[in-house]
C-alpha cells in the first residue's frame, strides 16, 4: 500500500518513573528515571527505532510532563499530529520498581488522566487513512469514551484499506478489577472483561497477549481453550506469548498443542526487567508483520526485541535501533546480561542518540583561566561577560538547527543555565585548565558524582594535553582518568567530548594525533564527539579520520577547534577540515570574543556593542564554514 505511515498506535501515553535502586521494595526507593511509558507509546518509539513511521493518537496534560512525552516522541521520530494537549487533565504517571526476577512492583496514576480523555472527535480520519495499520491496547477499550475512539480509528483504518491489531494488555486494576496496590497483577477473571474485549475482537487482523491475555479474552484459564474461543470470535492471526519459551502464532484452526504453532528462534538472556517487554516483542513483530515477512521472521525480530528489553532499565530506552538488532543477529550473544555486553551498549548508545548534529557550528566560551587573567576580571563581570556571550550566539542562531556553545558552570553558570532548552548544542567543560596531567573540575566531586545534576543535553567536554612521546607512567595516568570521565557520563547518560591538543607538549607529524586516537580508543574510551586541531596537511586529517573510523564508525564526528587563530587563518583551516566528510563543524573561542572582553573588562565597551561585535564574528566564521563545506561537496560530486 502506498501510505504515508507505516502504523499508528492508540492509547495510553504517560511518564514512567523507574527506581533507579534494584533489589528494594518501591517503598524504599530513593531515586527515579524518568522514561516514556504507556504501551502504545512505547510500541510507537519502539517501532520508529526499528525504522517505521510511526505515530501516536493520544492525550497528554498542559503541563511539564505533557510536554515532555511529546518532545521524545518527536526526539524518537514519532509523528505527534494526533496527540491532543487537554487543558483539563494531568498527563499520566506511573511509578515503577524492580524487586527481583519475579516482583516488578508499580503504581498506576491515571484517575481522570489526560489520555483517558481521549474521545472521538481526537480522531482524525485523514491521519488515520495514512497509515498501513491502526494497533490498539486493551487498556482504552476498559471506558466508554477512549473506547469509542479506539473503535472509531479501527474502523477507519479498515475503511481505508488498513490492517488492524490489538495487543490484550490486561492490566486488571485499570479494568476496575483489582487495587490500586495491584498494579503488577497481571490475570483475575472477570466475565465483565472477557464479554468487553470479545465484542471488539473480530475488528482485528492479528491479536497479541501472553496465555493469561488470551484467558482473559477467551473466557477460560485453559489456554487452547481460550484461543478456540477468540477463534471463533476473529479469523486475525493469534500470537501467544509463552515467556522463556518464546512464541507461537497460529493463522487458522487452533491445533492440539501450543508448541504446533509458527515459531521462531529465541534468545537465552538473563531476565533482569519483565517490565516493556511485550511492547518492545510487539515492536519487533509489527517489523516483520508490516514488511511482509514471514512468521518464524518477524517473532525473531519479536523475540530479540523481547530480550533486549527485559535485559535493560526502563521500556522505551532498553528497545534496540534497527542497526543494533542486526548486529545482534550477526554477532550473537556473548553474555546473556545484554546491559552489561560493552561492545554491544556501544551500538545501542551510538544508534539511538537523539538529535541531527550533522553540522555543528560552535562559540566556545568555556575559557576560565583566559579570562581570570584580563584586566579588570571580577567573577560577577565574568559572569556577566558569558551570558553576552551566549545572547550572542542566539542571536546568530535565530532559532535554527546546527549551532552550539561551549561553557562552563564555574564563571559562566548562568548563561550555561540560561541556554538549556534554546535548542543550542551545549558543551561543559569538566577539566582543570591547564593541568597536565589531566585535573577535573573540583565541582565534579571525588567520584564524579556532580553528573548527576547535569541536566541531559550538555555534553562532557575533556581536554587533554598529551603526547605520544609522553613517558609511561604520564600516559597511564592521563588514560585512566579519561577512562573513569567517559564511564561516569556513559553512566549518566551524558554524550562526551574529547579535545587532544598534542602540539603544546610536543613536535607533531602528520600521524601524531592518530596516534593518540588510537592509545584512547585501546584504553576503552569510545568519545561521542572529537575535539581536534586544525592540521595543516590532508595526509593528517586522512590518518585522523581513519583512526577514529575504524574504531567507531559511529561516532558523531570531529569539530576543529581555533586556537585563538585570525579569521583569515581559520578560513584556511576549514577549507582543509570540510573535505572530511567526518567533520561537522568548528568550536571557535578567543577570535570571536577576546576583543570584547577586553575592551568590556575595561569599561570600553557597552554590552550592545560587546554582542554585536562577537555575533558579527561568530556569523561571519558559521558562512566561512558553510561555504568550505559546500566546496567541498561540489568537488566531490
Amino acid at each position: 500500500m502506498n501510505k504515508r505511515l507505516d502504523v499508528i498506535t492508540i492509547g495510553r501515553a504517560g511518564v514512567d518513573l523507574y527506581g533507579a535502586q534494584i533489589g528494594g521494595r518501591l517503598e524504599d526507593m530513593g531515586s527515579f528515571d524518568k522514561y516514556i511509558g504507556g504501551s502504545p507509546t512505547n510500541m510507537a518509539c519502539g517501532t520508529a527505532r526499528l525504522g517505521m513511521r510511526s505515530a501516536l493518537i493520544s492525550r497528554v496534560g498542559d503541563e511539564h510532563m505533557g510536554r515532555f512525552i511529546r518532545e521524545e516522541l518527536v526526539r524518537h521520530g514519532v509523528e505527534v499530529a494526533g496527540v491532543k494537549t487537554d487543558p483539563d487533565r494531568l498527563s499520566a504517571l506511573v511509578i515503577l520498581g524492580i524487586r527481583d526476577q519475579e516482583q516488578f512492583p508499580l503504581i498506576f496514576y491515571r484517575e481522570n488522566c489526560a489520555d483517558m480523555a481521549l474521545c472521538e472527535d481526537d480522531v482524525d480520519e485523514d491521519l488515520v487513512a495514512s497509515a498501513r495499520a491502526v494497533v490498539a491496547t486493551g487498556t482504552h477499550l476498559a471506558h466508554a469514551t477512549p473506547r469509542a475512539a479506539v473503535l472509531k480509528a479501527l474502523k477507519l483504518a479498515k475503511a481505508h484499506g488498513g490492517r488492524t491489531a490489538l495487543d490484550i494488555d490486561y492490566r486488571p486494576n485499570l479494568w476496575g478489577v483489582a487495587g490500586h496496590g495491584d498494579g503488577e497483577s497481571r490475570f483475575v477473571e472477570s466475565a465483565r472483561v472477557t464479554e468487553s474485549l470479545q465484542e471488539v475482537l473480530p475488528l482485528f487482523d492479528l491479536i497479541v497477549g501472553t496465555e493469561e491475555e488470551f484467558h482473559i479474552a477467551g473466557g477460560t484459564t485453559d489456554t487452547l481453550k481460550a484461543l478456540r474461543a477468540v477463534r471463533a470470535l476473529s479469523d486475525a492471526t493469534l500470537v501467544c506469548k509463552r515467556g522463556p519459551m518464546g512464541a507461537a502464532a497460529f493463522e487458522g484452526a487452533i491445533p492440539g498443542s501450543l508448541d504446533d504453532g509458527r515459531t521462531g528462534p529465541g534468545f537465552p538472556i538473563e531476565v533482569f526487567n519483565v517490565l516493556g517487554a511485550g511492547d518492545g516483542f510487539m515492536s519487533g513483530l509489527l517489523k516483520g508483520w508490516l514488511d511482509g515477512e514471514d512468521w518464524p521472521v518477524a517473532l525473531k525480530y519479536a523475540n530479540a526485541c523481547g530480550a533486549f528489553a527485559v535485559s535493560r532499565h526502563g521500556c522505551t530506552p532498553a528497545y534496540p535501533s534497527w542497526e543494533e538488532l542486526q548486529f545482534f543477529f550477526e554477532r550473537g550473544i556473548v553474555r546473556p546480561d545484554l546491559r552489561n555486553d560493552a561492545e554491544l551498549e556501544q551500538v545501542h548508545w551510538a544508534t539511538n542518540r537523539h538529535g541531527d548534529w550533522s553540522t555543528l557550528r560552535t562559540f566556545a566560551f568555556d575559557h576560565r583561566m583566559q579570562l581570570e587573567e584580563m584586566a579588570g576580571y571580577t567573577p560577577e563581570k565574568g559572569g556577566a561577560f558569558k551570558e553576552l556571550c551566549l545572547r550572542a550566539a542566539l542571536e546568530v542562531q535565530e532559532g535554527q538547527g546546527g549551532y552550539g556553545i561551549l561553557c562552563d558552570n564555574r564563571i559562566g553558570r548562568a548563561a550555561l543555565h540560561a541556554a538549556s532548552g534554546s535548542g543550542l548544542w551545549i558543551g561543559r567543560p569538566t577539566e582543570d585548565p591547564g593541568s597536565r596531567p589531566i585535573r577535573f573540575e573540583p565541582e565534579l566531586g571525588e567520584d564524579l558524582g556532580q553528573f548527576r545534576e547535569w541536566p541531559r543535553e550538555n555534553v562532557v567536554k575533556l581536554l587533554v594535553f598529551c603526547h605520544p612521546d609522553d613517558d609511561a607512567t604520564l600516559r597511564a595516568l592521563q588514560e585512566e582518568r579519561v577512562k573513569r570521565l567517559f564511564t561516569a557520563a556513559r553512566r549518566n547518560g551524558l554524550e562526551f567530548l574529547l579535545e587532544v591538543i598534542p602540539s603544546k607538549v610536543g613536535p607533531v607529524e602528520d600521524d601524531t594525533t592518530a596516534v593518540l586516537i588510537q592509545q584512547f580508543y585501546d584504553a576503552g574510551v569510545y568519545p561521542d564527539w572529537w575535539k581536534l586541531e586544525p592540521f595543516r596537511t590532508e595526509a593528517a586529517w586522512q590518518t585522523a579520520v581513519d583512526a577514529i573510523e575504524r574504531n567507531d564508525p559511529r561516532t558523531r564526528g570531529i569539530v576543529v577547534l581555533g586556537l585563538d587563530a585570525p579569521e583569515a587563518q581559520l578560513a584556511e583551516s576549514f577549507a582543509l577540515a570540510a573535505t572530511q566528510p567526518l567533520v561537522k563543524g568548528f568550536a571557535v573561542g578567543r577570535t570571536i570574543f577576546a576583543d570584547a572582553a577586553r575592551a568590556w573588562m575595561r569599561g570600553e565597551m557597552s554590552d550592545a556593542e560587546a554582542v554585536a561585535q562577537m555575533a558579527g564574528r561568530f556569523a561571519r566564521l558559521c558562512r566561512i564554514w558553510d561555504a568550505a563545506r559546500d566546496a567541498a561537496r561540489r568537488d566531490a560530486a
